[in-house]
């Protein structure tokens, strides 16, 4: 049985990663500190249903990522053959209020992690970015070979500078690394501070939504469970440093260490206006719009090229918006049982 260690276990991605792992018979080391970042009975919750699925083959850590010595420990204890790094202190709007939790946990526990995987390394490391990290390009759909130098956020920032610090730390010890660089994701068991959760909420319970840039929003909106397996079969796509400098066309892959950047998206651009149709034909309700400016640090538009992905895993996410967003819907009315609008 192979070990994996997934941190952010019992964040949003990080648990439906480590069910879909323990499905498939591994042995996943799960890491989360439960923040208060949003609401703890829902990351309770999540380590729960890993806990009575994977049984013993589900360990699960409540700690911090930069704690100093925390990630040695772990490293040396199991041996991981794989490292999937997804804890981070995320959310584009929360680092402008406060940032130096994304200098903690972004920067500091990544360095963890990678000083950890230096002394035992494993067979494959593979660490969340996020299509944030292309800031001001407007090119789209974003390939993973733009250049990608003007990050609009500091959460964004932070995110490009793990890219970095795995970079010269798969050079350096030749530690394969991959960066996954994900779009707006969703899907049942989601955050609360995500638009789909804030706008189901609020719909159903007959309030008014926020809608920034008037509505004027593209996202590549990408379904949960089509990143967490484009991420398992990523563990098998191990870098290889080129050992003549010469990179592929169309591979991120650098040309001095094993380490690759990979979108993982939807390969489309929806309208904001058509997501939060597609919510009220879950709901059966019709949103009132609180039209807003745009907010500081985002950004009018997403879209990923995924054919890296496609050629490296043999795989392509592809669900609808619309059968995305009506599972969600349906998990989050038997989830909080909501009174609807209307309703008594």
């Amino acid at each position: 049985m192979q070990t994996v260690l997934v941190t952010g276990s019992a964040g949003f991605i990080g648990f439906h990663l480590s069910k879909l792992l323990l499905s498939h018979g591994y042995r996943v080391v799960g890491l989360d500190c439960i923040s208060d970042y949003y609401d703890v009975s829902l990351k309770e919750a999540r380590h729960a249903m890993l806990a009575e699925a994977g049984g013993d083959a589900f360990l699960p850590v409540i700690g911090k990522v930069e704690t100093p010595g925390l990630m040695m420990a772990l490293f040396e204890e199991h041996n991981f053959d794989y490292v999937i790094h997804l804890a981070a202190q995320a959310g584009v709007r929360y680092s402008i209020e406060n940032p130096r939790s994304y200098l903690e946990s972004n920067l500091i526990g990544t360095f963890e992690i990678l000083e950890a995987a230096r002394a035992h390394p494993p067979k494959h490391m593979l660490l969340a970015s996020t299509s944030s990290a292309y800031g001001a390009n407007t090119q789209m759909p974003y390939r993973e070979d733009q250049r990608a130098d003007h990050q609009m956020s500091f959460y964004a920032a932070t995110k490009k500078s793990t890219e970095n610090m795995a970079h010269s730390y798969a050079h350096l010890f030749d530690l394969p690394v991959t960066m996954f660089r994900f779009f707006t994701v969703y899907g049942p068991w989601g955050r609360p501070d995500m638009a789909l959760f804030k706008f189901t909420k609020a719909i159903l319970a007959g309030q008014p939504i926020d809608v920034y840039n008037h509505g004027d929003m593209k996202r590549d909106f990408t379904y949960v469970e089509d990143l967490v397996e484009a991420i398992r079969l990523l563990l098998d796509a191990v870098p290889v440093r080129p050992e003549d400098g010469v990179v592929p066309e169309g591979d991120s892959l650098s040309p001095v260490a094993p380490h690759r950047v990979v979108n993982i998206g939807n390969s489309d651009s929806v309208q904001l206006t058509d997501f939060i149709a597609a919510i009220e034909k879950a709901t059966g309700l019709t949103a009132t719009r609180n039209l807003m400016p745009m907010q500081a640090g985002d950004v009018p538009a997403t879209w990923a090229n995924a054919e890296l992905l496609k050629t490296l895993t043999g795989y392509a996410p592809q669900t609808d918006v619309e059968d995305g967003v009506a599972a969600f819907v349906k998990w989050y009315r038997a989830h909080y049982r909501p009174n609807e609008a209307g309703q008594s």
